[in-house]
């Protein structure tokens, strides 16, 4: 070996190990990164759109109006005496930043593989700046829902303060689920064609277009395992109203917090495989 490359130093990027699950001060030194990648999302997502971030406003409030013909005229679903367009559209907003935080975090490392192959940064960027994505689509449409709910005469109380709250704990639903799906969709790939299928269903089993109260009491602990439940019940709650929603809101919460220690640990034990697999 040359005398001159006989002392210099290598060193081997890679994970921390161990079980700990997130290391905040490393996030805290990536911080920067992660800006960069949320603005390149924002650009990329409404880049040569004749509407622009209006696509935020347009999907939620087209399907709030579908809603309120099917479900609201035709079927005459139940809406807990608020006006049927107000009750659905309370519940898409959330309902739109957790569907959409799920399907572009799920893909989010796959996306992203030239970029894992070439330099060292916590993967765990990734999901988490879809997520953010989400919440910017989410605050541009909130403003649409404070205008419709003047339309219809409503004014929100003091609980509206904690909305905050409720679009965290969907962000935090949607990355419980996404470290889960965008791990596994490392290896395999079958999870990009099926995480649409199970927004689908999931929509559904999800009261946006229907109230928990259709749902037998002795039922709701159980229907409440579904996470969005608590989520949709408690925004509805902060806005429109009505009565605390405390054992839905219990339980989902626990699932939540379960799922996202578990997705932690498994997506920090998988990543050191990414760069591999991709």
């Amino acid at each position: 070996m040359p005398d001159g490359t006989r002392d210099v130093p290598v060193h081997h990027i890679a994970p921390a190990g161990g079980w700990i699950p997130i290391r905040l001060s490393e996030l805290w030194e990536f911080r920067e990164l992660l800006y960069a990648f949320v603005w390149r999302e924002v650009r990329v997502r409404y880049k040569q759109t004749a509407l622009g971030v209006g696509w935020a406003v347009a999907q939620p409030l087209l399907t709030m109006v579908v809603f309120s013909v099917f479900f609201g005229k035709l079927a005459g679903v139940e809406s807990d005496g608020i006006p049927y367009p107000v009750f659905t559209y309370c519940a898409l907003l959330p309902w739109q930043l957790f569907a959409f935080a799920l399907v572009e975090s799920s893909n989010s490392v796959v996306t992203n593989q030239r970029l894992l192959t070439k330099v060292y940064f916590p993967k765990l960027l990734l999901p988490l700046s879809a997520v953010a994505v989400a919440l910017v689509d989410f605050t541009v449409s909130f403003g649409v829902l404070l205008l419709l709910m003047a339309w219809f005469g409503m004014t929100p109380g003091p609980a509206a303060l904690t909305v905050p709250l409720w679009a965290l704990f969907a962000a935090m639903t949607a990355t419980a689920a996404s470290l889960w799906l965008s791990a596994l969709n490392v290896r395999y790939r079958d999870i990009r064609y099926t995480v649409p299928f199970l927004t689908q269903i999931w929509l559904f089993v999800t009261p946006v277009a229907y109230p928990t109260s259709l749902v037998p009491e002795i039922w709701r602990p159980l229907y409440a395992l579904n996470p969005m439940v608590g989520v949709v019940d408690g925004f509805r709650w902060a806005l429109v109203g009505g009565d605390w929603p405390g054992i839905t809101v219990l339980v989902s919460a626990a699932v939540v917090v379960v799922c996202l220690v578990g997705g932690l640990i498994y997506f920090r034990r998988t990543e050191r495989t990414f760069a591999d697999l991709v």
